[in-house]
């Protein structure tokens, strides 16, 4: 995994909100490098062992509906290139087509095969192949369908300078997102760039900080037991990023009082919480000397 120099990067990516974010990975040659042989060998590894798994799931959706195993929406990934995702399919064939991009509890358009995946996140697992290829990491910001990353603010395109992760702090933290959004009463797209994606967003810029195949190791361990039921809380993150909609009539009102832009939304978290070291380049140059 080798960062372009800034001159090679993808001009939407020259901006000084990024540069920061940049300089530290720039910094962190040899952890990108064994992060990517980490990604190639643990993926392989469990591509094999978990080949009876996929067989199996496979088998299941194939019986429970028609359409293919395999879900392959289009994302963003690093340097904001497009790629096809490999995701077990979930939903009905067609689903992006028949509501929002996103996904609320009891969505209608979730097979019954479908429920059990998602709630054991074995939909997830086929995105092996995506790390072995390359156009995924095991760790890092999730990768989002190009209509959201158009709604990115220019900090937040900070996480498109490394490849798109199976999983993060914010997967873990947000892991009941599909509840907050099944409150939104049909809103789930506008609640979720305003409500959800600048507080993912939070998580997503701090972890871009602090890159490391052993910090990796333990978000994975932790996704583990957050799948398994465990709860987690960051007890450091301000109110505004813990906050979200509790009932239908909160996500309705979020939804008609969002008017503050991404940008403001994420730069107000920083300012209130000097632990994030969010957004200035004085902040970022006081990360480097720690790590």
């Amino acid at each position: 995994m080798i960062l372009k120099r800034w001159d090679k990067l993808p001009d939407n990516l020259k901006r000084d909100e990024i540069r920061p974010y940049y300089d530290i990975l720039r910094k962190k040659g040899f952890s990108l490098f064994f992060k990517r042989l980490f990604d190639i060998v643990v993926s392989f590894l469990m591509l094999v062992l978990l080949s009876p798994l996929f067989l199996i799931l496979a088998v299941a959706i194939k019986i429970d509906s028609k359409g293919p195993v395999f879900y392959r929406q289009k994302r963003v990934t690093q340097y904001g290139k497009i790629f096809r995702i490999f995701k077990f399919r979930t939903m009905v064939n067609g689903a992006d087509k028949k509501g929002a991009l996103v996904t609320s509890k009891d969505d209608c358009r979730v097979t019954k095969v479908g429920k059990f995946i998602r709630k054991c996140r074995l939909d997830e697992v086929s995105q092996l192949i995506d790390v072995l290829r390359g156009t995924m990491t095991f760790v890092g910001t999730r990768p989002e369908v190009p209509k959201y990353v158009d709604a990115y603010s220019a900090e937040m395109l900070a996480t498109l300078l490394l490849p798109a992760g199976v999983t993060s702090e914010a997967a873990i933290y947000f892991k009941d997102e599909d509840e907050i959004l099944g409150r939104s009463s049909g809103n789930e797209d506008e609640i979720y760039v305003k409500e959800v994606l600048p507080r993912k967003m939070y998580y997503n810029l701090r972890s871009l900080k602090k890159v490391g195949v052993f910090r990796d190791i333990g978000v994975m361990f932790k996704t583990v037991f957050a799948v398994l039921g465990k709860k987690y809380v960051d007890k450091d993150a301000p109110d505004e990023i813990k906050r979200l909609p509790a009932t239908e009539e909160q996500a309705q009102n979020a939804t008609e009082q969002a008017e503050t832009p991404l940008n403001e939304t994420v730069g107000e978290a920083s300012e209130n919480n000097e632990k994030t070291q969010y957004v200035s380049a004085e902040n970022a140059k006081e990360t480097e000397e720690k790590i």
